[in-house]
Order: C-alpha cells, then sequence, then structure tokens
C-alpha cells in the first residue's frame, strides 16, 4: 500500500477539531468555510484509510484510531514547520554557512574588513575560511568543501572544466627593500638593476612567485633566501638581509618607516586575481550574498 500523501492544510484541520470538538468552530479556527472544512476531514481519512472522528449532532470526538494519529499529526505540522522556517531563514539570510577559501595575502591583509561588514550585516551566517596557496583554494572548490575561492587561478583552474573563473582584479608588483636601500632611491626601477642584489623570495608553488618567475624569464635573481610567509619576508627585508618584489594586495604587510616601497611600472609583471567556483549548481543564498559583495569590493579595485 503506497504511503498516503498528507498535507498541511490536511493536518492543521485534523488537529483544529480534536482541540476545537466543533466542525463550526474549527473551521473559523482554519478561516474555511464549513464545506471545505469538512472536504479536507474527509479526504484525509480517505487517504489514512480509516475514520479519525465519531460525528453525533451533539459532539465530535477523536475515534481510537484518531486518538492515535494525534501525537503524529502534531509532530508531522511541527516538522513542516519548522522545516519552512529553517529554509525561510535560510532564503532570508538569517542563517547559513559560507566557506571561502582564499590567498593567505588576502585572507590576511584584505577579506577581514569583508568579513566584518559581512557579519553586521547577516550575523546569524557561519563564516569558514580556509587560507591557503592556490592549488589548494582550488582543490577545496572542486571537491565541494568550499563555496568558492579567491586564488591566481593558473593552469590547473583554467584547465578544469567544472570550474568558472572570473577576473576580479589585476594585482601588480612592487620592490620592497631597507628604506637605505641604494634601490630606494634609484630613479628608474627595471629587472635588470634588481637583480644583482640578494633576493628573498617566495616559495615555488606561491602564486607571487610564479608570477615574478615567468616576468624575470630567462633572467635570474641572486637568490639569498627561499621562504614560505610574506611576514618573514618583510623580517629579512627590514633586516637587511635582502630585498624583494611583492604585490599589491600584499603592501600591508610592509608599510613601516625602515621599508622603501617602489612601484615597478613593469607591464609584464602581475598576477591576475581570480573568483573560482563550481561550474555546475547554484550557491547558497548566504554564499551568494559573500559573493556579490566580494566582486563588488575585489573587483572595485583598480587594476
Amino acid at each position: 500500500m503506497p504511503a498516503p500523501e498528507l498535507s498541511a492544510r490536511q493536518l492543521r484541520a485534523f488537529l483544529a477539531l480534536v482541540d476545537l470538538p466543533n466542525f463550526t468552530r474549527a473551521a473559523q479556527a482554519c478561516h474555511l468555510s464549513q464545506p471545505a472544512f469538512s472536504t479536507l476531514i474527509r479526504t484525509l481519512e480517505e487517504e489514512l484509510g480509516t475514520r479519525l472522528f465519531d460525528r453525533t449532532t451533539r459532539s465530535v470526538q477523536p475515534t481510537p484510531e484518531g486518538r492515535l494519529f494525534e501525537p503524529s499529526a502534531r509532530r508531522l505540522l511541527g516538522d513542516m514547520q519548522r522545516a519552512v522556517s529553517d529554509l525561510g531563514d535560510h532564503v532570508e539570510r538569517r542563517k547559513g554557512r559560507v566557506h571561502v577559501a582564499a590567498l593567505p595575502s588576502l585572507a590576511a591583509g584584505w577579506l577581514p574588513a569583508l568579513f566584518s561588514d559581512f557579519h553586521a550585516r547577516w550575523p546569524g551566517i557561519e563564516l569558514a575560511l580556509s587560507d591557503l596557496l592556490s592549488d589548494a583554494c582550488i582543490d577545496l572548490v572542486r571537491g565541494g568543501q568550499a563555496d568558492f575561492a579567491l586564488a591566481s587561478g593558473g593552469t590547473r583552474a583554467a584547465d578544469a572544466a567544472e570550474l568558472r573563473l572570473r577576473v576580479l582584479c589585476t594585482d601588480r608588483f612592487h620592490l620592497v627593500c631597507r628604506a637605505d636601500h641604494p634601490l630606494a632611491a634609484e630613479p628608474r626601477l627595471t629587472l635588470r638593476k634588481l637583480a644583482p642584489w640578494p633576493f628573498i623570495h617566495m616559495a615555488r608553488n606561491s602564486s607571487v612567485r610564479q608570477a615574478l618567475e615567468a616576468a624575470l624569464h630567462p633572467l635570474a635573481m641572486n637568490t639569498l633566501l627561499e621562504v614560505e610567509q610574506l611576514a618573514t619576508v618583510m623580517g629579512m627585508v627590514e633586516a637587511g638581509l635582502g630585498i624583494s618584489v611583492v604585490p599589491t594586495l600584499t603592501l600591508y604587510q610592509f608599510k613601516r618607516d625602515t621599508i622603501a616601497i617602489r612601484p615597478l611600472p613593469l607591464p609584464q609583471l602581475s598576477r591576475r586575481i581570480y573568483l573560482v567556483q563550481r561550474r555546475e549548481g547554484s550557491l547558497s543564498a548566504a554564499a551568494q550574498a559573500l559573493h556579490d559583495l566580494v566582486v563588488d569590493r575585489l573587483g572595485s579595485l583598480p587594476a
């Protein structure tokens, strides 16, 4: 026997008649005419294959089957109402969860203010952040763990048919060196003028290093150290151990009186920041709200 298809209207009518054992009063409580209300009760009984009420000229009482069904009906109606309410909370962004994967430079320097604004607007939405290099960010999106990523793209994303990339901005590069370094006062900077000086490199799998090596080829830098973190680059540069070249979105790490920051007017030296998401499927209402805020803020940065 197939399971009966019960509606919330039928359950509400049944419970109203249990609580107000009178067809007229129960119909009024449900804002229905008495014939429409009676039809709901009759179709419910037909769906369940049993009589739920004993009707006399003076009273209406649940049958034993009606009393047996009552707690289940209350639970079913409550579950329906909670499901609809919970969905409404998610649609209206009162609840939800968003997981973003982002380059560490963005996660530390640019996202905090945006996350703060988003949380103030929608405090019920839980935020999750994975601050990883581009390939790891892209893997999280591909695997469905992250809703979207802010990454530098690269071939792994561009070649993935299941991913969609949107260019948000182009990140230019700057020389960072001690304020008393000869390059701090150099009138015209070129890569060849930088090449002889001891250089603090980011790790080879970082988007900064990949963009720099692509622009430098076949020129080689005088590498002194290779490090994983921008904070380490800053410390080594400030100590006078070497110079480095870093993107605009990382400059928050280097804004100190002891460090000179010089833009490099080299069009070939840049990195694109992409918003990466799965090509198939929609974002949740919460994720879409954060996505739109990211596009508005990061997409408005100068190229």
